[in-house]
């Protein structure tokens, strides 16, 4: 792809400027953006959005310095595009290819790599916000916009919005190779993953990217690979499905490309709700459509018209809650979190990916730094019993996270009250970092954000 230019950049800073400056006081902001990777419906503003038409891209990479200087609305599909060239990756690369950097900084992001780099916010030296003022600042961990610079993560634009970042790259091969390891026992996945965050390798073997899915309590797989330069690779953008060969192949590997965007194809598992994994649909469902935009276009559609769920209740069937999550759990608590999930929430599989912090905490999702933690993700349906409420198994989980010392991200449905999301999202940190960038308020509040759904 080719590379915006300081000039692009500058003049695309200033469109964003003039366009914020344009909306009335009192009036909703947002931003203009095609594409979302937010699982939550939010309510109909009606009011133009910022925008950002000109944020979407790189504007240089270093492979000298292994830097990259990336706009906020620049996808993690079009950076490794421009970083793989170079032989390198970002440090973390989340695994659907339309989440953008500034998203993932805001929102928080996880992959394979976390075991070793945290999350991608973590890769960041510096950015410029334009915050709720309309100026845009330069936050840095050592300079007069440490604060913002400290409370930006996971402050899903309440705080300002992204317009450039400087991350670190990191060198990736040309194929990654991978070990699928089965476990019948959830505590020996875990201790073996642990082995990994301590050593940095597993039966004699460097580990470089990590992770895993359990099928069921007796059968999960954790999945180890190594970065090389040769050797076969497999094909899962064809008929071939990437999350069933974790029980077909012991031994496996992937281009570089095709490793980052593994999951992304199949939107892990979920396309089969569409059919996309039934053979004669896959025939007939044209690669480049096979992707989660794609899919979450699909499900924004349903959310909006409901023409599924009105045919399930025809064939008499009950309604359903959507359980789309990701919660961190400490290492030492996820086999337990993993056992009461398979008793009391009919979902499988459940994606595993340990993480730990690189360095520092961050007062807006507060993790210790030093402790391994493993991040499962669960995405899908369950039908609602009669006599509960839409979102009780939601609460349900909330509150198993919360008792075994753990988070969720906030991309999708919480039911948090205001008390309780402060306790556990830095009420005091954002509410100073809020009033001295957003004094006016005209960014909509993160707790409005995430339980409101503004």
């Amino acid at each position: 792809m080719a590379l915006k230019g300081w000039a692009q950049h500058r003049h695309a800073v200033d469109a964003l400027r003039a366009s914020y400056a344009a909306i009335p006081p009192g009036d909703t902001v947002r931003l203009a953006k095609r594409t979302s990777n937010l699982f939550r419906p939010r309510a109909a503003s009606g009011f133009a959005g910022l925008d950002v038409s000109g944020l979407d891209g790189v504007v240089e990479v270093d492979p000298v310095a292994r830097t990259a200087e990336v706009q906020g609305m620049c996808t993690y599909e079009d950076l490794v595009d421009a970083t793989l060239p170079h032989g390198l990756m970002p440090l973390v690369v989340p695994q659907l290819r339309t989440i953008t950097l500034g998203g993932a900084v805001t929102g928080l992001g996880i992959e394979a790599t976390s075991w070793k780099h945290g999350l991608p916010h973590e890769s960041v030296s510096e950015l410029d916000i334009m915050t709720g003022t309309g100026e845009v600042v330069t936050a840095r961990a050592d300079n007069e916009h440490a604060e913002l610079f400290a409370a930006f993560p996971n402050s899903l634009g309440s705080l300002g919005y992204a317009t450039r970042l400087r991350i670190e790259l990191q060198p990736i091969g040309a194929r990654v190779l991978l070990r699928n390891l089965r476990f019948d026992d959830l505590d020996e996945l875990l201790a073996a993953a642990g082995e990994v965050m301590r050593t940095g390798e597993f039966a004699g073997q460097p580990v470089d990217v990590m992770d895993g899915v359990v099928f069921r309590p007796g059968e999960s797989y954790l999945v180890l690979g190594r970065f090389g330069s040769e050797g076969p690779t497999s094909d899962y953008t064809g008929q071939d499905v990437y999350y069933r060969s974790l029980r077909a192949k012991a031994t496996d590997g992937l281009t570089a490309h095709d490793y980052l965007w593994r999951w992304d194809t199949d939107w892990f598992w979920c396309s089969a709700a569409f059919g996309a994994q039934h053979p004669a649909v896959r025939r007939i469902w044209p690669r480049r459509y096979r992707r989660s935009d794609v899919y979450h276009r699909i499900v924004r559609l349903e959310n909006r018209y409901g023409v599924a769920a009105r045919i399930e209740r025809r064939l008499g069937r009950p309604d359903r809650e959507r359980v789309v999550q990701d919660v961190e759990l400490p290492l030492d608590r996820t086999a337990e979190f993993l056992r009461w999930f398979a008793a009391n929430v009919p979902m499988a599989p459940l994606w595993l990916c340990p993480l730990r912090l690189r360095e520092r905490e961050w007062p807006l999702y507060p993790m210790h730094a030093g402790t391994p933690y493993v991040n499962v993700g669960f995405w899908g349906t369950v039908p609602i019993a009669p006599g509960a409420r839409d979102g009780d198994v939601n609460r349900a989980i909330e509150q198993r996270v919360f008792e075994l010392g753990g988070h969720k991200s906030l991309y999708s449905d919480a039911y948090y009250d205001r008390a309780t999301f402060d306790r556990l999202y830095g009420g005091p940190a954002y509410r100073a970092a809020k009033d001295r960038y957003d004094p006016g308020h005209r960014l909509t509040d993160l707790y409005d954000k995430v339980v409101g759904r503004r």
